[in-house]
């Protein structure tokens, strides 16, 4: 979290307050600037650009959007979307939506129209759609407030984490800056973490002492507390496994479970289950998290620490809610668990579970009766298959769909800033634009994409912003003509025409596009992978998986009994 305070160091002629807010804003630190320009954001565009904050234009608002929250994800610092008055905000607003329910720190910098300009087509009520989808309305109001206005806006992303719609009336922008005008943005002065209370602290420090079989689940909000947890779980004779965003946070440790949830695998949904104490850390605990509940057996005592009071319980009944950042927390905790004298138990990290972890977790040893047939690949082989044939380190984007269970648990990830799960919002057509904001914020990696047909085809526009921009990625379309969340969900007893559609040749469309393409429907088929990992790897490669029925994925299955 910061605070950030002005220092007034001289007066500015000839700029005007789009320039201002431009400037301010890559002063403040954003890492990154996405948008499709109009005539409403070109000017604080080019003013973001010329103060050296680096800026792609994407093809739809609504992928600028995708990859903004991708990029700040994965990136950790702010990135700000550019969008024109009215229509440029919403087109932009399903991944503005994704990016406010998941609470990224994110700012969409939105031209709005002139207060006078009531018969404008363009004007609709910025701050009202913002609110209604969980963002925060904010406003440049004046020439006069305009910095402290930009200043809010970065500081309520930052601290509160949050998404900021920052509206910006095109009056407002042309308006001269006003002299005396802060020049320069101090340094920013970082805030004190939300230390829990004693009380919070010795309560949970009873319920690790009492239970036999603790289980630590870390979400988002336990990503940067990945070494305090670690050694309270290892004090506490926890396992530790994530929320499926925070997939890799604990890869390192020899009694990680993985993901908690609908992608566990058998043996790590049984030790979950097994457990009589869940911690979570940052982690709403929701229904994809819990698998509506499931996991938590008869009599499970269950914790829950966030930042926010409002998180604590929301999503189930829990015994013990603490207010706390999650660091503080577990070092607080494993401080008063030594004065106790009753640190590194061995609990539930015993050898017998050491050895079970080792060997089944993960769903890569997990045998399969393959269900491949002469033109089409069982996903799980093709999958686990990439997972040997393409580089460790890499990070790993999801789009939405039945098949998405498959890249989430059968791609092995390096860590925490391997993996961009873009699914509060649970809309298809996101991984694309989620894959090149993740792409942007750790170049030193290879970018793997798994999606569907159906999503890759909504998305498809900004094929061509990857290939302008010679991304290396990976993409892995899991084609099965179909939207197959639904075909599966309805069953052969409705009429299914409408959620069923011609095969489509996606690699050919990658080619046109100036990817590369190519068509797997046997192992054989994938030789094609590795040409292309021989090669210059300056463009995209689009692998067309023509992929067998599964008769509905693992996950999917459970995902709809809540529907």
């Amino acid at each position: 979290m910061v605070i950030i305070t002005l220092k007034r160091k001289g007066r500015f002629t000839g700029m005007n307050v789009a320039e201002l807010v431009g400037r301010t804003l890559a002063q403040l630190g954003v890492g990154h600037a996405f948008g499709v320009v109009g005539s409403g954001n070109f000017e604080f565009t080019n003013a973001l650009r010329q103060n050296g904050v680096p800026f792609v234009a994407a093809r739809h608002e609504g992928g600028a959007a995708t990859m903004a929250d991708a990029f700040s994800r994965m990136s950790g610092t702010v990135a700000v979307v550019t969008t024109h008055q009215g229509c440029g905000l919403t087109n932009a607003i399903t991944g503005v939506s994704e990016a406010a329910k998941s609470r990224t720190p994110m700012i969409v910098l939105a031209a709005d129209t002139p207060g006078f300009a009531v018969r404008s087509n363009f004007k609709i009520d910025q701050d009202a759609l913002a609110r209604s989808i969980g963002a925060v309305a904010e406003r440049i109001h004046s020439p006069e407030s305009a910095v402290a206005d930009t200043v809010r806006a970065y500081r309520t992303a930052v601290n509160e984490h949050r998404t900021v719609v920052l509206s910006f009336p095109l009056d407002v922008q042309a308006a001269p800056a006003p002299l005396g005008t802060p020049d320069h943005i101090a340094e920013l002065a970082s805030t004190s973490a939300l230390r829990p209370s004693v009380d919070a602290v010795d309560q949970l420090v009873s319920l690790l002492a009492a239970a036999k079989r603790p289980v630590f689940v870390a979400g988002r909000g336990g990503r940067l507390a990945r070494d305090e947890i670690l050694e309270l779980a290892q004090a506490s004779g926890a396992l530790v496994a994530t929320s499926a965003v925070a997939s890799g946070l604990f890869n390192e440790d020899e009694f990680s479970l993985g993901i908690s949830g609908g992608f566990s695998s058998p043996v790590t949904a049984e030790l979950i289950t097994g457990a009589d104490l869940i911690v979570g850390w940052g982690c709403a605990l929701n229904m994809w998290t819990m698998r509506h509940g499931s996991l938590i057996a008869a009599g499970t005592k269950v914790v829950q620490i966030d930042v926010e009071d409002s998180a604590l319980g929301a999503n189930r009944p829990i015994d013990l809610g603490i207010l706390g950042d999650s660091a503080l927390t577990a070092s607080d905790v494993l401080a008063e668990l030594t004065k106790m004298n009753r640190q590194s138990e061995t609990k539930y990290r015993t050898q017998a579970n050491k050895q079970l972890i080792a060997t089944q977790s993960r769903w890569q040893d997990v045998p399969i009766e393959d269900i491949s047939t002469p033109e089409r690949i069982d996903p799980r082989l093709v999958t686990t298959t990439l997972d040997a044939m393409l580089p460790k380190d890499r990070i790993v984007s999801v789009d939405s769909g039945n098949f998405m269970g498959y890249p989430s648990t059968h791609l092995s990830v390096p860590d925490e800033f391997g993996f961009c799960f873009t699914q509060a919002f649970q809309s298809i057509g996101l991984g694309l634009h989620t894959a090149i904001g993740a792409a942007l914020a750790q170049p030193s990696r290879l970018p793997v994409l798994g999606t569907g047909d159906g999503g890759f085809l909504m998305g498809i526009s900004e094929l061509e912003t990857a290939v302008r921009l010679h991304i290396p990625l990976v993409i892995i379309v899991y084609n099965d003509a179909a939207y197959g969340a639904e075909v599966h969900h309805f069953t052969s007893a409705h009429d299914l025409e409408t959620v069923t559609f011609p095969d489509v040749d996606v690699a050919a469309i990658g080619r046109g596009f100036g990817a590369s393409g190519i068509t797997v429907r046997t192992v054989a088929d994938l030789d094609g992978v590795r040409t292309w990992l021989d090669g210059p790897q300056d463009a995209p490669l689009v692998i067309d998986v023509k992929i067998a029925n599964d008769g509905g994925s693992w996950f999917l299955a459970e995902a709809f009994e809540a529907h």
